[in-house]
């Protein structure tokens, strides 16, 4: 990935936050970060992206719509936040869909948008919402037992994990045999000159609207340089690799600037 925001090449275990000690302190801090900025969360997302945050999701639910269709599977999104993806996958079928959070302030957001949905005349139209499950849980220790989900999603929440390998192997740890995995995340683009003006958007306009409307300026540097420091598709879909999955490939979309990363849990079941 151009201009890596690195000291090194070596891997990174996980997100990094400047004077945070350890794992246990860096997810504490950005579990304290996103409680704080869950208020103006869903508008950011929407002003920041022209609204293409939705379409990205949509368009993850799509690539997922056989599985989404069964009425006997189960799927877990995870950092699900206010829960706009777990409502885009939940718009494609029947599956049974479980939101998974560490932060309370943005699971109380998505359940209000859950019960609000449920009585809207599109939910009316559709299934409804509420059914959904909404719980608090952090994503290197799943309160999930191994083998429960058919697919497991994520939506630019993989990147704030404090240890990515971790990350990986409880994903896989909780996918059934042959279940799916698809990991949403930003990723900065390739080519030259578009590149220059995604990172001068990114790392200069975005922190500056993104702390002028939100009220916290700490939240909105750390997003570019998380994506920064993040590892690279390539990068990412070796790690997959190295934690077990099968089949995994990556797609990008909208010129790079976001990249969906999946892989399988192999049928014979769980690696070695």
């Amino acid at each position: 990935m151009a201009d890596r925001d690195t000291d090194t090449d070596a891997p990174l275990a996980g997100t990094q936050l400047d004077g945070a000690r350890d794992e246990q302190e860096t997810s504490r801090r950005v579990r304290e970060m996103f409680g704080g900025i869950a208020p103006r969360y869903d508008l950011l997302n929407h002003l920041l992206s022209g609204r293409l945050d939705n379409v990205w999701r949509r368009r993850v639910a799509r690539r997922f719509a056989p599985i989404l269709a069964r009425r006997d599977a189960r799927v877990l999104d995870l950092c699900c936040g206010t829960g706009d993806l777990a409502f885009a996958l939940a718009r494609c079928g029947p599956a049974q869909i479980t939101g998974a959070d560490f932060s309370p302030e943005m699971l109380a957001i998505a359940r209000r948008k859950a019960a609000a949905m449920a009585t809207s005349a599109s939910a009316k139209r559709g299934r409804a919402t509420s059914a959904i499950e909404f719980v608090e849980a952090d994503a290197l220790r799943l309160p999930f037992a191994d083998a429960t989900f058919d697919l497991v999603t994520t939506a630019f929440g993989f990147r704030n994990l404090a240890n990515y390998d971790l990350g990986l192997k409880e994903i896989l740890r909780v996918l059934r045999p042959g279940g799916e995995a698809g990991i949403l995340e930003f990723s900065e683009p390739r080519g030259k000159v578009f590149g220059a003006l995604y990172r001068f958007y990114f790392r200069r306009i975005l922190p500056t609207l993104g702390g002028a409307i939100s009220g916290n300026s700490a939240a909105y540097s750390y997003l570019p340089r998380s994506v920064g420091r993040f590892p690279s598709p390539e990068e990412l879909s070796a790690q997959m690799e190295r934690a077990g999955f099968g089949n995994v490939r990556f797609v990008r979309w909208t010129g790079g600037t976001v990249t969906l990363h999946t892989g399988r849990r192999n049928a014979r079941g769980f690696p070695t």
